[in-house]
């Protein structure tokens, strides 16, 4: 049997995509290890990882409930088939590692391993950990931080391992990236993540409708990822404007993140992948933070860029009509100010994160 190395992690794509491209790494530095990701049923996984070319299991586990205590009752009335799932799951595959990268679902898989034995490590994308991590970091092998400051909010000890090599971000270039028309000339992209940017959406459409015929974008394209959730709306609405032949609309532009040099700014929102992406990219971003995020963790790390000089940061509650078109505008305009921005960014960005937490893990597999 090949050696297996599980890694688990999703709910949202900040957890689930670290562990896709840990996946990745993995196999490029070792062929001979076998990697298995676990998510949840209920997750974005259920529909991406039958994509991803990997091996996975789903469990049916369920979020912790804050605004709805009551709804917590279902952990009791799920947790004869969690248990029995991660029982199979370990004893058909016998990992040598688990790897947790965080969200609800990465708790348990990592207790199960600690429990009978088995190396340890978690990777967390944010600048402040959520509870899966605060609650394991403390009792794994190795930890992996994306932002060193992270380390403030966990339990660590002396006899652990700890690395910030950023994010672990998507290497090479998808088959089809070349697909998406790009224009010529500044281009302002506009995208949200796996949780979705209505708001922000509409926070620029309201701008763009009010400043009418007077919306002079000075030669700036805007590439628009409205999210297939909110295409429909910021496409009939975009195409009513008078700047609309400046402003291409998609749902989804594959890869994106293979593609950002050739952006000039982004507006988007602050979720750890879309961050490090941005950094990874050398790319200065005007970032307005998911307002519903778990534990404001997309306010930290806006805080934290926008700290480093690397972008400007909005709350979308604080958001004056006019204010992000009129942000943007003048930072394009300002190609000094983007540039510095942008070498801000880069300091922060890790493209070889996924490789370097890659061959640390596979130190820690070794010793099993």
């Amino acid at each position: 049997m090949r050696e297996c190395v599980l890694i688990a992690g999703g709910g949202t794509g900040g957890h689930l995509y670290p562990a896709i491209n840990l996946a990745g790494a993995i196999g490029r530095l070792d062929s001979s290890v076998r990697c298995v990701l676990v998510g949840t049923e209920r997750g974005l996984e259920a529909s991406v990882l039958p994509k991803s070319g990997f091996e996975f299991r789903l469990l049916p586990l369920e979020p912790v409930y804050r605004s709805r205590p009551w709804l917590n009752l279902r952990h009791l009335v799920r947790a004869p088939a969690v248990l029995r799932g991660l029982r199979s799951i370990f004893a058909q595959f016998r990992p040598s590692l688990v790897v947790g990268t965080g969200g609800y679902v990465s708790g348990l898989p990592l207790l199960w391993a600690r429990l009978r034995g088995v190396p340890t490590a978690v990777q967390e994308q944010n600048a402040v950990p959520g509870i899966a991590t605060r609650f394991m970091a403390p009792r794994v092998n190795q930890v992996h931080l994306a932002y060193p400051e992270a380390a403030r909010h966990l339990g660590l000890n002396d006899a652990q391992s700890v690395f910030s090599f950023g994010n672990p971000v998507a290497t090479g270039r998808a088959a089809d990236a070349d697909r998406f028309d790009w224009p010529g000339g500044p281009v302002l992209l506009v995208f949200g993540g796996s949780q979705g940017a209505r708001g922000l959406n509409r926070a620029l459409l309201r701008d763009l409708e009010v400043a009418g015929t007077e919306a002079d974008l000075e030669g700036l394209n805007i590439v628009w990822i409205a999210g297939r959730g909110s295409f429909d709306e910021v496409s009939t609405r975009v195409a009513a404007l008078s700047c609309v032949d400046r402003i291409r609309v998609t749902d989804y532009i594959d890869n994106l993140g293979s593609q950002l040099d050739r952006i000039d700014l982004a507006v988007c929102r602050a979720g750890a992948m879309s961050v490090a992406e941005l950094c990874a990219a050398g790319r200065p971003a005007v970032l307005v933070p998911l307002p519903t995020s778990t534990q404001d963790h997309q306010l930290w790390n806006a805080r934290a860029l926008a700290g480093a000089g690397a972008a400007e940061m909005r709350e979308e509650g604080d958001l004056l009509p006019g204010e992000l078109l009129d942000l943007c505008v003048s930072l394009i305009r300002d190609p000094g100010r983007l540039e510095k921005m942008g070498r801000a960014a880069r300091t922060r960005g890790r493209p070889d994160a996924a490789d370097l937490i890659g061959r640390e893990l596979l130190k820690l597999r070794s010793r099993a």
